[in-house]
Formats: C-alpha cells, sequence, structure tokens
C-alpha cells in the first residue's frame, strides 16, 4: 500500500459513489417497484468493469494508479451489492417474494451480461484463454 494507491482509489471511489448518488435521485422515482438508479449503477458499472478489465489486461503500460482508480475505486464505488440486497430484502419482507427474485435475477444477470459486453466490446473475451 502506498499514498499513490490510497489517493487513486479514493478519488475515485468518491467520484463512483456521487454517480451512483445522482442516478438514485435521477431514476429511482419513476419507478418505484424497480429502483432505476441501483440498477442502472450495476449495469453500467459491469459493462465499465467488462471495458476496463480488457483495456488494462491488452494495455500492460498503465500504471496500477490507474488501475486502482478506475476499478476499485470509481466502478467499486458506482456499483452497489448492499443497497441491491437491502432492496431485494426489503421486498422480501414487504411480501413480494417474485418482486425480489425477479429484482436479484435482473441485477445479476443483467451485470454479468454487461460484463462480458464491456469485454466484447473492446476486442478482449480471449484474454483468458
Amino acid at each position: 500500500m502506498n499514498a499513490i494507491g490510497l489517493i487513486a482509489v479514493g478519488c475515485g471511489a468518491a467520484l463512483g459513489a456521487w454517480v451512483r448518488w445522482l442516478l438514485g435521485l435521477a431514476l429511482n422515482p419513476l419507478f418505484i417497484a424497480l429502483p432505476l438508479g441501483t440498477l442502472a449503477a450495476n449495469l453500467a458499472g459491469g459493462y465499465l468493469v467488462g471495458v476496463a478489465v480488457g483495456v488494462f489486461h491488452m494495455n500492460t503500460h498503465f500504471p496500477m494508479a490507474w488501475k486502482l482508480f478506475a476499478i476499485t475505486g470509481f466502478l467499486g464505488g458506482l456499483t452497489t451489492f448492499s443497497t441491491f440486497s437491502a432492496e431485494v430484502v426489503e421486498r422480501l419482507l414487504a411480501g413480494q417474494p417474485a418482486l425480489a427474485i425477479g429484482l436479484a435475477s435482473v441485477h445479476l444477470a443483467g451485470s454479468l451480461t454487461a460484463t462480458y459486453l464491456g469485454l466484447l466490446s473492446v476486442g478482449a473475451t480471449r484474454i483468458w484463454s
């Protein structure tokens, strides 16, 4: 651990959290049954982490601080497993198990698909073969 890494992660996380908060403010009121801000943050984060992993894997000259800023910091701050979990459990406690399962399924399948599409969009789907 070093000062540059701490600054990179901290600055990235702050920016990502602000974007997530703004998405929630803008999108969550649109459809109360499905918190669209959380979903948008997780799907966008899934796509962008695919892009970032692909780009950083194919371009090894990037300094570690950029990887820490982008993936650990910004995308870690943008995406939110804790809020997603709370929203799913909230639906369960409200007696809406079908909605809870649907919400969890959309987040999981959507995020995994978005990550794959991110890798695909930068031509990085074969980086682990």
